[in-house]
C-alpha cells in the first residue's frame, strides 16, 4: 500500500455526474461520488475495454462504462453488468478536515 496521496477537494468533485480523475502513483484513480454523497475511489480504467470510466453514468452505488454498458460496484470493484468478468481496484480515500480528498493505492483488483 501507498503513502496517501492529495487529489482534490470535496468542493471540486461533481454533485450529480461525472468524475475527477488523478494520477496516483502512477495509476489513473477516478473520484466519484455517490446519490448518497459518498466518495470512492477506484482504477479509472474498465476491466473490458482499457477506456475510463470517469466518463461513465454514475447511479446507485455503481459506474457504468460508457463503450460497452459494463457496470462495476464502486465500494468493491466487482463487476455487475456484462461484458465485463473482471474487477476493477478499488483504493482508500479519506478527507481531511478542510474538505481535502486523498487516495491511497491499494495493490490489485478485488477478487483478482
Amino acid at each position: 500500500m501507498s503513502a496517501p496521496v492529495r487529489v482534490c477537494t470535496v468542493d471540486e468533485l461533481p454533485t450529480s455526474v461525472g468524475a475527477v480523475v488523478a494520477l496516483v502513483d502512477g495509476r489513473k484513480v477516478t473520484i466519484a461520488r455517490d446519490s448518497q454523497g459518498r466518495l470512492h475511489a477506484f482504477d479509472d480504467t474498465c476491466s473490458h475495454a482499457n477506456v475510463s470510466l470517469a466518463e461513465g453514468e454514475i447511479e446507485n452505488g455503481f459506474i457504468e462504462c460508457w463503450l460497452h454498458g459494463s457496470q462495476f460496484d464502486m465500494t468493491t470493484g466487482r463487476p455487475v453488468q456484462l461484458p465485463a468478468t473482471q474487477p476493477i481496484a478499488v483504493h482508500d480515500l479519506t478527507v481531511d478536515d478542510d474538505g481535502g480528498v486523498y487516495v491511497t493505492v491499494n495493490g490489485s483488483a478485488a477478487g483478482a
